[in-house]
């Protein structure tokens, strides 16, 4: 059984239900001041995961439980499917930063909740449980790393054997998934001091977004001009969504080319729910030739991305190029050409 303490570790599983539901909290109770404390750590848990891309974790465990469903519900509310991915993003790699510190039995006991066939191992070596490997694959397919791959791993009897770590790891794919069924809610009529707090981290978020893709860009990265692809891929990346495996190179390899630096790519996709420093620097330092083969690769051509579902819409100047790096040229040309005539047009302006 989990202890209280550990339901303000895991609110989301069946134990903190149980223990909201026994508090017989109603809408119209967080209206009230004795809950202020409550509702201010619900809308910190979003401000949070708004800004950090983590949820940060608090002591007092009567506060911590209870801000969970109505954090959940804030954001249910706001409508935002990129916030509602972000948050449940946030509450899993929470969540993944307290199970890697657990004991086998207590991870036992949070697998549970997701009904794995999920065995402890006894002098194993490395391999501190088994997991059927079904459960595996729901769980680690999203991941493009080859020791994720089932052919990698050692598999006996149906059952893929892992080290704690790795159940962790998995175990933070099925949270997040599971917050965000959680989050698909239809959210009714809010008492007036939560759809104010509603509105204001819709507008954090708002702020936050605009910041990440524009003024944070590096400087000479004209994100204007980016074709339709890129953008669709960066604004994803930036946003935690899953990419392919060429998306991901597409985009980085793009970026390389227009002048972005290794470590600036690296900082993009720190909100992939799968993110490794460690991997995801390799990754970018081969593609940029600096790994590997030494050879600097550029984006794939617009037909192989076409080909692959990572062409979203096609504009009028993606039908005079071949490649992403030409239409990146093309646009710059024309925005140059287009600042001195407005710059013009201001000046006759004057003049008359």
């Amino acid at each position: 059984m989990l202890a209280e303490s550990d339901l303000a570790k895991y609110p989301f599983t069946a134990e903190a239900a149980d223990y909201i539901r026994a508090l017989g909290l109603k809408i119209e109770d967080l209206e009230s001041p004795d809950f202020r404390s409550v509702v201010d750590r619900a809308e910190g848990r979003v401000e949070e995961a708004i800004l950090y891309a983590l949820v940060d974790a608090q002591p007092r465990h009567e506060i911590e439980i209870p801000s969970f469903p109505i954090a959940v519900m804030m954001v249910a509310a706001t409508g935002d499917a990129r916030l509602k991915r972000r948050y449940a993003l946030a509450e899993a790699k929470r969540a993944y930063n307290f199970i890697r510190e657990e004991d086998e039995a207590k991870i036992m006991d949070i697998a549970s909740n997701f009904h794995w066939r999920l065995k402890r191992l006894e002098g194993a070596g490395p391999h501190h449980f088994s997991l059927f490997f079904t459960d595996f694959l729901k769980n680690a397919t999203i991941f493009h790393e080859k020791e994720w791959k089932l052919v990698n791993r050692f598999v006996s009897g149906g059952e893929v054997y892992l080290a704690k770590h790795d159940v962790a790891r998995l175990l933070q794919e099925e949270v997040q998934r599971h917050i965000e069924k959680r989050l698909d809610l239809e959210v009714g009529s809010l008492p007036e001091n939560i759809s104010v707090r509603v509105e204001r981290l819709k507008q954090l978020f708002f702020e936050r977004r605009g910041r990440a893709r524009f003024e944070e860009a590096p400087k000479g990265v004209v994100m204007a001009a980016f074709p339709p692809c890129i953008r669709a891929l960066y604004e994803a990346v930036a946003s935690g969504r899953r990419v392919s495996h060429l998306g991901r190179f597409a985009l980085t390899s793009f970026l390389l080319n227009i002048g972005m630096s290794v470590d600036e790519i690296v900082d993009l996709f720190r909100a992939s729910s799968d993110f490794n420093e460690r991997i995801a620097r390799y990754q970018v330092e081969h593609i940029a030739g600096r790994k590997g083969s030494r050879t600097r690769y550029i984006p794939p051509r617009c037909n192989t991305l076409r080909t692959h579902g990572v062409c979203p819409a096609m504009e009028e100047t993606c039908r005079q190029v071949r490649h992403p790096l030409a239409y990146y040229r093309r646009r710059l040309r024309a925005m140059r050409k287009a600042v001195p005539a407005e710059e013009s047009e201001k000046e006759t302006g004057k003049e008359s």
